[in-house]
């Protein structure tokens, strides 16, 4: 046996080591109460001082600087140079792409009173791409879904927003997947697109719209650019993602009998990643068909217009019938891609007797197809939809009959929901915020920065704080950022429930998974809707509907982090007699905390952009400046800046959260 000789003096050195190490565990969250304290104690001396306030009304030098240079560019859009032959060229192009498409399936071209391809044909296509890419099961949701837009009297405001959606996936995808094909096969250049495709997925979706109408006008070109903007990083990301993953050594045996670069990319990268990618261009879609209905407010024609008036009419009938379409079109678009993405797996495991049968048939449903499009080209019971809605009627009808006993039966339940979470939570946490003075504010977001996500995260927020100033709407900033966060405290309660059940249970997880992936289909502008009908327009209904709209990808995402806590690490806490309660606290939540915090940035990320959208519901703050900005010409100034401050709120979110999430699963 070996006897260890303690040296002098080296007992009296290592002691202290265990306080300290204590000390370094029990550190962050020490620092965390200090700095609240503090900011407590300076919050009850400073109230009211220097809060940076700012009425509805009021314009900032920024703001009329912003409104003068906007009226100089549309003063000398038709003789400058850089919009001549860039910017102006760039429009027309779009414009022309948008108007094709628009006049091929939606609206009158030339002397003709109804598109080139009426109904009986667009209803045709959808079937048939729907069979080819997919199955006859997709097929037959296709036709049911296009069918039923026009049973609701929406046939052109669908066919408009379809328009829309093709005309900017189309754009998009011609310059993601390129670029996510350079961005798999070149570190270098994964690096470089790395921020700005964080930056583009951080801004929310309002935040595109203003600073493009400055370039491109209002309208179907602004609304297709911003569209390929915000709709083009999944796909980049996700082809980036496949081309990585294609296995090493099938390259390294293509490369062994004599294949070029261009032919591995050809005959085996892409081939063997397409399903990933197909994947990636469902989400480009659905990216595309959200921002295609919050487009309507820069004057883009569809759905989402339809939507935006009800809203700010309160007109709760109308919303939900235009809102069940936009849901409808994205179920269709959704299942038709990702079918897409499985039917070479679907078609290996089929070994029934109609598989031989499928080339045939599919040529016979072509010949259908080009029969019904000729149909719908020349007679005009085939183009024009017929009917007048009257299904669309009684959904709307349907809709306010609920909305009315909805208020009038449940007001109470819902009303006290309402004021405890607002004087609860949402008041006192937004004067704490807006009636601290802004350098407080600052230090104190500053300071947690550098807590939760070290210097870098510090020194991000502390810029983004500094350019928050600059914009002039501190105050409405606060605002939106006592609503997001206290959103994302009720979003993170209700993700750990629903997130820790689906971990531990397979049998819960595939019941509600499909209806958190039906809810993601879903643009935002739908969840106001419902919440409208409830708790009318008020800020507290951006918030549910924030709520709502962001609750699903953070119980994804702790679900798969408390399931890939090893079965192992859980069996021996079990045999070591710790209750159900104890496993979860002291195991499977600890031991998952980098899928906590990423769950808490995607859920910053998602609320954030929804109580903006929330503006046209009554949330006013941010949301209300940048829809004030599209509407009355001298606030654009000032709805342009709030659209600044909403995309340094985002920043700062992600930078910090991200940092995080890195700190908490190194």
């Amino acid at each position: 046996m070996t006897v260890a000789i303690e040296k002098p003096g080296e007992a009296e050195a290592e002691e202290p080591a265990e306080p300290a190490k204590g000390a370094r565990k029990v550190g962050r969250p020490m620092m965390i109460g200090a700095i609240l304290v503090v900011w407590l104690v300076l919050f009850a001396v400073l109230r009211g001082t220097q809060t940076l306030s700012l009425a509805a009304a009021d314009l900032t030098d920024l703001h009329r600087w912003i409104n003068d240079f906007n009226d100089s560019i549309g003063a000398n859009r038709n003789s400058n140079p850089l919009f001549l032959y860039f910017f102006n060229e760039i429009r027309l192009v779009i414009d022309n792409l948008v108007t094709f498409v628009q006049h091929l399936i939606s609206q009158p071209s030339g002397a003709r009173p109804v598109p080139q391809i009426g109904w009986l044909g667009v209803v045709g296509i959808a079937g048939y791409v729907s069979w080819a890419v997919g199955n006859w099961r997709v097929a037959l949701l296709a036709v049911a879904g296009f069918t039923f837009l026009g049973l609701q009297g929406l046939w052109q405001e669908s066919m408009d927003t379809l328009a829309l959606t093709l005309s900017a996936v189309f754009v998009a995808l011609l310059f993601a997947i390129p670029l996510g094909v350079w961005a798999g096969l070149s570190d270098r250049f994964n690096r470089i697109m790395t921020p700005f495709l964080d930056f583009m997925q951080t801004m929310p979706t309002f935040v595109y719209l203003a600073p493009l109408t400055l370039f491109f006008l209002i309208g179907g070109a602004s609304a297709t650019i911003a569209t390929v903007i915000y709709a083009a990083p999944p796909t980049i990301r996700i082809t980036a993602h496949a081309i990585r993953n294609v296995s090493r050594t099938t390259v390294e045996a293509a490369d062994s009998l004599g294949a070029t670069r261009r032919q591995s990319l050809l005959k085996v990268l892409l081939p063997m990643s397409r399903r990933t990618v197909v994947m990636g261009v469902n989400q480009t879609i659905m990216a595309a068909l959200a921002m295609v209905t919050i487009a309507a407010l820069i004057n883009a024609p569809g759905l989402g217009a339809n939507v935006i008036q009800a809203l700010q009419s309160l007109d709760v009938g109308t919303a939900f019938n235009a809102g069940l379409a936009i849901v409808v079109m994205a179920i269709v678009l959704d299942r038709v891609t990702t079918a897409a993405g499985t039917r070479e797996e679907h078609a290996r495991r089929s070994r029934n007797t109609f598989a031989k049968w499928r080339r045939p048939l599919l040529g016979a449903g072509a010949v259908v197809t080009a029969i019904l499009i000729y149909m719908s080209h020349t007679y005009l019971w085939a183009a024009d939809f017929p009917g007048d809605g009257t299904i669309g009627g009684h959904i709307a009808s349907a809709a306010d009959t609920a909305t009315n006993w909805a208020q009038d039966n449940l007001s109470g339940p819902t009303n006290a929901i309402r004021d405890i979470i607002t004087n609860v939570l949402l008041n006192p946490f937004q004067t704490l915020l807006t009636d601290s003075p802004w350098w407080l504010v600052g230090a104190v977001l500053v300071s947690l920065g550098l807590v939760f996500g070290g210097w870098k995260a510090g020194v991000t927020t502390a810029v983004c704080v500094g350019l928050l100033v600059g914009t002039g709407v501190w105050s409405d900033g606060m605002t939106t950022l006592a609503s997001t966060l206290v959103a994302t405290v009720l979003v993170m309660v209700l993700g750990i429930v629903f997130g820790v059940w689906m971990g531990r249970s397979m049998l819960v997880d595939r019941l509600i998974r499909p209806t958190l992936d039906a809810a993601q289909v879903m643009p935002p502008f739908v969840y106001l809707v419902p919440f409208l009908a409830l708790f009318g327009a008020t800020r507290f209904t951006a918030i549910v509907a924030a709520i709502v709209y962001a609750a699903p990808v953070t119980m994804k995402i702790i679900a798969d982090g408390i399931r890939a806590v090893p079965e192992t690490t859980v069996e021996a806490a079990a045999s070591a007699g710790c209750t159900t309660w104890q496993i979860i606290t002291k195991v499977q939540l600890p031991m998952s905390r980098g899928a906590l915090t990423l769950a808490t940035n995607q859920g910053l990320i998602y609320v954030l952009s929804m109580v903006v959208v929330g503006g046209l519901v009554g949330a006013g703050a941010l949301g209300y400046d940048v829809v004030a900005g599209f509407s009355q010409g001298e606030l654009y100034g000032k709805g342009l800046a709030a659209g600044c401050a909403i995309v340094l709120l985002g920043v700062m979110f992600d930078r910090i959260t991200q940092a995080a999430a890195r700190r908490a699963s190194a």
